[in-house]
C-alpha cells in the first residue's frame, strides 16, 4: 500500500476518528479560522478544500463565512461520511464533497479563489505536482493556504524519517523555507509564513494519549508500541525546534497582495 492510501486508510478508520478525534487536526477550529482569516475566505467565494477528511474545515467555511466549499479526499468512506455531516447541517447546498487524488485534483481549471490544504501535503508523495494543481484549479487573484508540519530535516532524529513517521506527518514535512521554495517553484508569489509550534506540541501529546487508549484495538498489523516510541520521539523533537507546525500562504502571481492581518505573519524570502 503507498503511503497516500496507507494514509487515507488511517485516516479513515472509524476507531481512529472515534478516539482521535480533533487530535488528527492541530490547532483544531481555531487555526482553522486563522487560515481563513489569512486567506481571506469571504461570502460566495470558491474554496476548494484538499484532503478534506470528515469536512470539518468546509463545514466551518461554509456556516461562518458563506463560502461554497468543494472537498477533496482519497478516502471514500471519509467523502461519505463529510456529505453526511454537511447534509445534517444543513450545509449541503453550499458543500459538496468527492472522491480524488491530492496529486491529480478532479477539478476545472481556474474555478476556484481559494485553495486550502490542512495538514496534508506533508504525506503527499509528489508535493510539487500536489502544489501544481493548486495553482491550476485557482482563478486568478487566488489564494492558497496550508496548515502543515515543519521539520528542520538536520535535526531530525533518523527514527522520524520512516514510513509510518510519513503517515504521522513527519517524515514528508519540510522546514518552512521548504515549503516556500515549493510553492514559488509551482509559480506562487507573496508568501507569507506564521509559526504554530504550541499546536504541534499539543498534537503530539494527544496523540500519545489517544493511541494509548486504542492500542487494544489497532495491534492488528498496526505497531501501536512503535507508533508510541515515534510520538516520544517527535515531542522531544518539537521541544527541541526540530518539528513544528505553521501557516503558509501564498498567492496567485499578478493577483491581489497577500498580507497577514494584524501583521502576525512574517513574509517569507
Amino acid at each position: 500500500m503507498d503511503v497516500k492510501a496507507c494514509c487515507a486508510a488511517i485516516y479513515g478508520n472509524e476507531l481512529v476518528h472515534l478516539l482521535l478525534g480533533s487530535r488528527l487536526h492541530p490547532g483544531g477550529d481555531e487555526l482553522t479560522r486563522r487560515l481563513a482569516e489569512l486567506t481571506d475566505v469571504g461570502p460566495g467565494d470558491r474554496v476548494l478544500d484538499v484532503a478534506s477528511g470528515l469536512g470539518t474545515t468546509a463545514r466551518l467555511l461554509s456556516a461562518e463565512r458563506g463560502a461554497a466549499v468543494r472537498g477533496v479526499d482519497l478516502s471514500p468512506r471519509l467523502v461519505m461520511l463529510a456529505e453526511r455531516a454537511a447534509a445534517d447541517a444543513g450545509l449541503g447546498h453550499l458543500v459538496t464533497f468527492e472522491v480524488g487524488d491530492a496529486e491529480r485534483l478532479p477539478v476545472e481549471a481556474a474555478s476556484f479563489d481559494v485553495v486550502l490544504c490542512e495538514c496534508s501535503l506533508c504525506t503527499f508523495p509528489d508535493q510539487k505536482a500536489a502544489v501544481a494543481g493548486f495553482m491550476g484549479a485557482l482563478a486568478p487573484g487566488g489564494r492558497v493556504g496550508i496548515a502543515d508540519v515543519t521539520v528542520e530535516r538536520d535535526r531530525l532524529p533518523p527514527e522520524l524519517d520512516t514510513p509510518i513517521a510519513r503517515v504521522a506527518c513527519v517524515a514528508g514535512a519540510l522546514s518552512a523555507s521548504g515549503y516556500e521554495c515549493v510553492l514559488r517553484q509551482g509559480g506562487f508569489t507573496d508568501v507569507v509564513i506564521e509559526p504554530h509550534p504550541e499546536a504541534a506540541l499539543a498534537t503530539v501529546d494527544a496523540i500519545r494519549d489517544g493511541l494509548g487508549a486504542v492500542r487494544v484495538w489497532l495491534r492488528d498489523g498496526f505497531d501501536v508500541e512503535g507508533a508510541l516510541r515515534l510520538v516520544d520521539l517527535a515531542r522531544d523533537a518539537v521541544r527541541e525546534g526540530a518539528i513544528g507546525y505553521a501557516l503558509i500562504t501564498a498567492a496567485v502571481a499578478n493577483g491581489p497582495t497577500m498580507e497577514s492581518p494584524r501583521g502576525q505573519g512574517r513574509p517569507a524570502g
